[in-house]
């Protein structure tokens, strides 16, 4: 026997041990939560509070349904929901029987306590293309027939946002490790070990208003300081404070850009104590203050792992604020610190970032330590966290077991420093992060590709990785220039590498160089790398280098503005052809190019020795080469000129951009 009701602001669904509610989540948006028996209210997710709704309810003895503006939903007798367009009442989605007798839609498998291996099941639809889930190195934009799964690791970034041409964006509201399976014959959501399911859905007239519900319903992002619009300088790693100094003095004495220069890992005297060892950093003040003078910030790397040699250590562990294990102790990684002479370094933990009281203790440090010598930059790495080995089953967070909460740790450790920031007054809060969670936007994170192949196909990736990135909620986003794994400055594949890099670099979010180049030294803390700088890889590629380093400037203007409309609105500076063209049908399977706000679009070029590549025109408008000023027709496609100092770059007609210098 089943039953429907209409609660406060919602319906509910009672049958076969379910309790189904549904609830209208913002502008033409829907929340839908299902329990086993009951409903919890207080489970970590990205949602904000519920925004006032003006929805329509309709219930009879077999059915029921809820508009909510542009969205409707249908639940039939069995509680089985079907998504529809309000006005044409085409179906946007609808949840699919597992089979036709039982279990329906939904299964829940106990696991013991109260828990469930969940799973979720969507219709498919043959001509749907899908489009977000964070950022992986797959090499794919549209993920339609992928499985991905739903954890953190370097470089594989989960947020479980779906943006789909049929005209809805649906977000897993639920930081358990799972997967998703984008197969010919259903979609599946899994959730490995968790209380209820939890998902979100909105539409709109086209990508980029279901992109602005979405921000509005997880949060915006603040907006971008000027000085962040401009270039980054890292190496693995500068080793001194002497060393990082004379690279930004070299900077200014050869008349360069330079906003943001980065003190990176083992610069610290024990990991986990927060501060800079005083042998290689004697005066850090005196360093910010120098830097300051150059018109440079300074941004220094913070880790959420704390060795047993810290002196942090004892008091965090008395205190709960690490992860807790449920067998065996309190130790997720191995890793190198100073003192140890083991090769494979010593058993370190991380602090709780989903424990507000672990989240101030670790801002009370660095505020301490960081702070008060002028820092106001975090980097924030291996945030996802990074454990070793990957059981995050065995894990005990303050926020609920592992494999329920885990993905959400790296938006809880940038709220830290955004909270922390905030108390203390700051408003210009950038804080650069190896992995994200939906919601992480809002907590001023910046998100970076991780550690990455230095290989032309690595490029590649990244170009789709991005623009996942971007249509799943992160403004703010960069690679490893040049890539992280290796690189020699010394070879001709490289050089060309590293500009090709470069000129795409010019038009992401965040403009910043970083890699671990050839010589390589074996990890610990007496390791630095190669060369780094923009000078590293002669003569040819420093001119083309640094005509990218002009262009940037010329469009920081540009940049902010763009930046802007992604604080005020959630719209992405960097995005697919399709947000801006969605009637255009190819634009939908554009892959390697891309929209840098409305005006410019950006053809990468990705090939060892192209010096031509096929460009994609949008339907719809005129387009200007920015180079020569020739002008095209929408809807074709050409073959550009793409010497080695530029890639193709074309404006929307009319558009004033300053790309030529």
């Amino acid at each position: 026997m089943s039953e429907f009701r209409e609660i406060p602001d919602g319906l509910e669904w009672r049958g076969d041990h379910q309790v189904v509610r549904i609830e209208p989540w913002g502008a033409d948006s829907v929340r839908v939560r299902v329990g086993h028996t009951v409903l919890n209210p207080d489970l970590p997710g990205a949602l904000g509070e519920r925004p006032p709704a003006d929805a329509e309810y309709k219930i009879d003895a077999e059915s029921a349904s809820m508009i909510n503006g542009a969205i409707r939903v249908d639940v039939d007798g069995r509680g089985r929901l079907r998504f529809l367009r309000t006005d044409t009442e085409e179906e946007l989605l609808a949840e699919e029987p597992i089979h036709f007798w039982w279990p329906g839609p939904r299964l829940f498998s106990g696991v013991g306590n109260g828990y469930h291996h969940i799973q979720q099941n969507f219709r498919a639809y043959p001509d749907e293309r899908l489009f977000g889930l964070g950022q992986h190195q797959h090499g794919l934009l549209d993920q339609k027939g992928a499985v991905v799964e739903l954890i953190q690791r370097n470089s594989e970034v989960t947020i479980p946002f779906l943006l789909s041409n049929r005209g809805y964006g649906l977000l897993w509201n639920n930081p358990a490790v799972g997967r998703v399976e984008l197969g010919v014959t259903g979609t599946r959501w899994v959730a490995d070990s968790a209380r209820q399911i939890d998902y979100w859905i909105t539409t709109g007239p086209g990508p980029a208003d279901v992109l602005r519900n979405y921000a509005a319903a997880t949060g915006r992002t603040p907006m971008l300081p000027d000085w962040a619009a401009g270039f980054w300088q890292s190496k693995l790693r500068y080793r001194s404070q002497e060393e990082l100094l004379g690279v930004a003095r070299e900077y200014h004495a050869r008349g360069l850009p330079l906003s943001v220069i980065v003190c990176d890992f083992f610069h610290w005297t024990h990991l986990g104590e927060w501060r800079f060892d005083p042998v290689e950093w004697p005066d850090p003040a005196a360093a910010v203050r120098e830097l300051s003078e150059l018109g440079v910030r300074l941004m220094v790397s913070i880790w959420p792992s704390v060795s047993p040699l810290a002196e942090n250590y004892p008091e965090m562990l008395d205190k709960g604020l690490l992860i807790a294990t449920d067998q065996g102790p309190p130790v997720h990684a191995d890793w190198p610190d100073k003192g140890v002479e083991s090769p494979v370094g010593i058993g370190v933990s991380f602090y709780d970032a989903t424990n507000p009281e672990a989240r101030e203790y670790v801002w009370n440090r660095v505020r301490e330590n960081y702070y008060r010598h002028g820092v106001r930059v975090w980097w924030l790495d291996a945030c996802e966290p990074e454990i070793k080995p990957g059981t995050p089953g065995n894990l005990r967070l303050h926020a609920g077991p592992g494999l329920e909460v885990l993905n959400s740790y790296p938006t809880e450790n940038a709220r830290a420093f955004y909270e922390g920031m905030r108390a203390e007054g700051e408003t210009e809060i950038v804080s650069l992060c190896r992995s994200a969670w939906a919601g992480s936007q809002r907590y001023g994170a910046a998100l970076w590709s991780g550690d990455i192949a230095a290989t032309f196909e690595s490029l590649g990736e990244q170009i789709r990785a991005g623009l996942n990135v971007a249509v799943s909620g992160i403004p703010w986003w960069t690679t490893d220039i040049g890539g992280f794994h290796g690189g020699d400055p010394e070879s001709d594949y490289f050089r060309e590498l590293v500009v090709r890099w470069f000129q795409y670099g010019v038009f992401c979010p965040l403009f910043r160089l970083h890699g671990d180049r050839a010589p390589r030294m074996g990890l610990g803390p007496a390791m630095s790398g190669g060369p780094n700088e923009v000078w590293s890889f002669g003569d040819e590629a420093y001119e083309h280098i640094t005509a990218s380093l002009a262009l940037r400037e010329r469009l920081r203007p540009y940049v902010l503005d763009q930046m802007r409309v992604a604080h005020e609105t959630g719209l992405p500076p960097m995005r697919p052809v399709f947000v801006d063209f969605p009637d255009d049908p190819d634009a939908w399977s554009v892959d390697d190019q891309f929209l840098f706000g409305p005006d410019i679009l950006v053809a990468p070029v990705y090939a060892l020795g192209a010096r031509t590549r096929q460009v994609r025109l949008p339907a719809g408008e005129a387009w200007t080469d920015a180079w020569t000023g020739e002008v095209h027709e929408g809807g074709q496609t050409l073959t550009a000129d793409a010497p080695l100092h530029r890639i193709p770059v074309y404006l929307r007609a009319g558009a004033q951009v300053p790309i030529r210098e």
